[in-house]
């Protein structure tokens, strides 16, 4: 991903941890506090804002920032 700083602002913008603050260990649910209709308003805003579009199975099985950064490499790369 190109600028992860600016990934981890669009995070912030649905939790109350700063995005300078997140590490990519930092799981959606238990350390940032999503609920799952928070995440899934999440996912439909980084499809509009990188113009991709998501596989709902695996988007689901994403669970902490790092994973969510490797999945928009890859998608991305695509």
């Amino acid at each position: 991903m190109s600028n992860v700083m600016d990934f981890k602002k669009l995070v912030a913008q649905y939790c109350e941890v700063p995005a300078e603050d997140m590490t990519d260990d930092m799981r959606f649910r238990e350390d940032l506090g999503f609920t799952s209709l928070g995440f899934m308003s999440f996912l439909g805003e980084l499809e509009d804002t990188y113009d991709v579009e998501l596989d709902q199975d695996k988007a689901l099985e994403v669970t902490t920032i790092g994973d969510a950064i490797k999945m928009m490499d890859k998608l991305m790369e695509e």
